[in-house]
């Protein structure tokens, strides 16, 4: 890692405060980023990160503060003239048109024109032009819809290459990338760092930021803590000013006990193809157990054949020995099944309703009365019990929970599905692009359920996360089954071994 800085600052936001009903969620925030540089913006969820650069970007108007970029104060009332300022930003969320070919997307809302239409020629060659030099391999005529999720967060950060941005500001950008994709990311990282841009980078993975970032600022609660060079801090330093106190061990202590099988899957195999063959493993009362791989080995299709969202050909489900059908979601609810969704905004959330209702959804029927209506005082009580157990930080039950962080989002979903009583809990990346203090939190709540003899299931893209909360590691490779390893008595390269096995 270099640290070639300039002494001017490309963007200054100083004394940024936003108020909303109920709430300070900015108090006083600074974020100042220089050219030729990256600068990590840490923070636990709810810390105020979003809420910061939504300022910026004109989403919220700011009660307080100013914004200097490129030397001129600003003050944007849209993401759109942002864009067009050079200020651009790559979501964790996607929010791509997926039937649209990939250079619409790239040059939506500013297409080249020749006369009066679309010049599609010199669109597809200024495409061509930038992912030569990004070094991606995408043809720029295909849907969006047939692209991997890398290959989306892929396109994103092209898009911000092709706005010439002088500030890009990267959230989560590798939560969905293999280890492979995030090298590859990381020098694109660079060639935009050495062009002069100034890039804010949002990750909850420490190693990531030791790795790649210049400076570091810190908030916790909406208030600024701290600017500063990332050299002479390290991991435990960071995560005490995140969350104000030591956190001395990245995942609690196991006291689970695991039992007798609860659960038999055989030859389980789904209908459309490519997808899962042949896959048989067995889970216990009171088991954490992990399943790995690397992207496009199919190990989120397990679990969505298991939840009856995919179809399944052949093979056989068994719940305490009896064969259970789950031919739908709601028949795999009702056989004690649930399943927390890897994508939250697309399949987990319904971002434009209340806590209540994303809280409760699932187990609506517990609420009605003889009469047939629904108990607001139950209601009332459950997602009290979700946000109290949750630690979910939240206004009033009434917020909109799509304005909720990631973090806080996930909570609620994992809250969800724990008022169901669910025998089998799957989790598919339960904690991706959650900070250090709420995964704590998460993998507490998930040992005192193993301990309440759950069969319990993790999908995790993070080794360390596997190897530090699992029991036993399924490892998925190609659709299929390429072993599974006891945690204690395994290694990372034997899991990257078996992930590649039938590649």
């Amino acid at each position: 890692m270099t640290t070639n800085v300039e002494n001017e600052f490309l963007l200054e936001m100083t004394g940024i405060s936003k108020q909303f009903p109920g709430v300070k969620a900015l108090d006083k925030v600074n974020l100042k980023v220089r050219p030729y540089s990256i600068h990590a913006l840490m923070g636990e969820n709810g810390a105020g990160k979003s809420t910061l650069l939504k300022c910026l970007f004109g989403i919220y108007e700011k009660n307080e503060g100013k914004i200097v970029f490129l030397g001129k104060e600003i003050n944007f009332e849209s993401s759109k003239q942002a864009l067009e300022a050079g200020v651009s930003m790559v979501h964790q969320e996607l929010n791509q048109v997926l039937q649209r070919s990939v250079m619409d997307n790239i040059w939506l809302g500013r297409y080249p024109l020749k006369g009066f239409f679309v010049d599609h020629n010199k669109m597809y060659t200024d495409t061509k032009k930038i992912f030569e030099e990004l070094d991606i391999d995408i043809d720029p005529k295909v849907k969006v819809a047939t692209l991997s999720v890398s290959q989306m967060q892929m396109l994103e950060i092209a898009k911000a290459f092709s706005y010439d941005a002088k500030i890009v500001i990267m959230d989560e950008p590798t939560s969905s990338l293999s280890e492979k994709e995030v090298r590859h990311l990381f020098k694109i990282i660079n060639k935009l760092k050495e062009r002069g841009c100034g890039i804010v980078y949002i990750s909850h993975k420490m190693e990531e930021i030791f790795e790649i970032c210049d400076e570091i600022t810190i908030l916790r609660d909406g208030i600024w803590i701290e600017t500063r060079p990332l050299a002479g801090l390290d991991m435990d330093q960071i995560i005490n000013k995140m969350v104000g106190r030591d956190l001395t061990h990245r995942f609690p202590e196991k006291t689970n006990v695991v039992k007798e099988v609860i659960l038999e899957v055989k030859d389980l195999t789904a209908t459309n193809q490519p997808s899962i063959n042949h896959v048989s493993f067995n889970l216990h009362k009171g088991e954490i157990l992990g399943v790995a791989g690397l992207v496009g080995a199919k190990r989120t299709d397990i679990v969505e054949t298991l939840f009856g969202i995919r179809e399944r050909s052949s093979g056989e489900i068994l719940l305490h020995g009896k064969s259970v059908a789950n031919k739908d979601a709601h028949a795999a609810i009702n056989n004690g099944f649930a399943l927390v969704t890897e994508e939250r905004r697309a399949t987990g959330i319904y971002s434009n309703l209340d806590i209540t209702f994303n809280a409760l959804v699932a187990n609506v029927e517990q609420y009605k009365t003889k009469s047939g209506l629904l108990s607001n005082k139950k209601m009332k009580s459950d997602t009290q019990w979700v946000i109290d157990s949750m630690s979910v930080k939240t206004p009033t039950h009434e917020t909109n929970i799509g304005s909720l962080s990631g973090g806080n989002q996930q909570k609620v979903i994992i809250g969800r599905w724990l008022l169901t009583n669910p025998e089998i809990l799957m989790l598919d990346e339960p904690t991706r692009g959650i900070d250090v203090g709420a995964k704590f939190e998460i993998y507490q709540l998930i040992l005192s359920l193993a301990n309440k003899d759950k069969g319990i299931m993790i999908i995790s893209s993070e080794m360390p996360e596997l190897l530090g909360i699992t029991d036993r590691i399924l490892v998925m490779s190609n659709g299929r089954v390429a072993g599974i390893v006891n945690t204690k008595e395994t290694t990372q390269s034997e899991i990257l071994a078996l992930a590649a096995l039938y590649l």
